[in-house]
């Protein structure tokens, strides 16, 4: 497994408390600011970032809310341990791509979303409506309708998988949508399926997921949906080694 990281460029924030939570969370998931130390004091901070002390306790706030940090009377503002931090937060994931990822975190998605995704696909096949069914038939055409590294077919892959999540009835699969988002982004940012092959394998088991869906078969439904998974962390294993002998140094292995 390598130790090397592969940089998953991902949305900026906008105001600017939202920049300076950012700049911290990555800081803190980048390991420069270490796990139980206490962060610069806000006079530091405020200089650093030129804001004023409202935003800067605006930024710690937000952090705070997503596991990152603590705050301590007459101790500071201290970084949390790692299993502390919501890493189901879309803005936590997001930093996580900015700082960039490894196999390992590849993997820690895919089985997150081998604990959930294929049992939603199963339960989609007992309870889903026909309005469940005409939206996963829109979103299997969306990724047929558009180029295989085009913004249109990683929305409609997204949007399948939502799809799933919502017609299981079950609120709790829905809210993995942001793993979710995350590992595709991350997949198709290393390695959409343009080669005709594997987009058709890709397409086909998409299509396998809806078809099973809409007959209400459980277990297909589920091994379909575990097949997709599979199928794209395989593609995200090759991308992250492509994407590492293209950035390594010239004459230097990447490993």
């Amino acid at each position: 497994m390598s130790s090397r990281l592969v940089v998953i460029p991902t949305r900026r924030a906008h105001s600017n408390h939202e920049q300076v939570a950012r700049s911290i969370g990555i800081d803190i998931i980048a390991g420069r600011y270490a796990e139980g130390t206490r962060l610069p004091g806000d006079t530091e901070l405020t200089a650093m970032f030129g804001v004023s002390r409202p935003v800067l306790r605006e930024s710690v706030k937000t952090l705070v809310a997503k596991g990152l940090l603590t705050t301590k009377a007459r101790v500071g503002t201290v970084v949390r341990r790692r299993e502390t931090w919501n890493m189901f937060d879309a803005d936590v994931l997001a930093w996580h791509l900015d700082v960039g990822i490894d196999r390992r975190f590849l993997s820690d998605l895919a089985e997150i979303r081998l604990a959930v995704e294929p049992h939603a696909a199963a339960l989609a096949a007992k309870r889903r409506t026909e309005a469940d069914i005409a939206e996963l038939r829109r979103c299997v055409g969306m990724m047929r309708q558009a180029p295989s590294d085009s913004d249109a077919f990683t929305n409609g892959d997204l949007a399948l998988h939502i799809a799933v999540a919502n017609a299981s009835g079950n609120p709790f699969m829905r809210a993995a949508d942001r793993v979710i988002e995350a590992a595709l982004r991350a997949s198709f940012m290393l390695s959409a399926p343009v080669d005709p092959i594997d987009r058709e394998r890709v397409l086909t088991w998409h299509e396998r997921i809806v078809e099973a869906i809409a007959e209400g078969d459980a277990a297909a439904a589920a091994a379909a949906m575990t097949e997709v998974i599979h199928n794209g962390l395989r593609r995200h294993e090759g991308g992250v080694a492509d994407r590492l002998q293209r950035d390594a140094a010239p004459g230097q292995v990447a490993r």
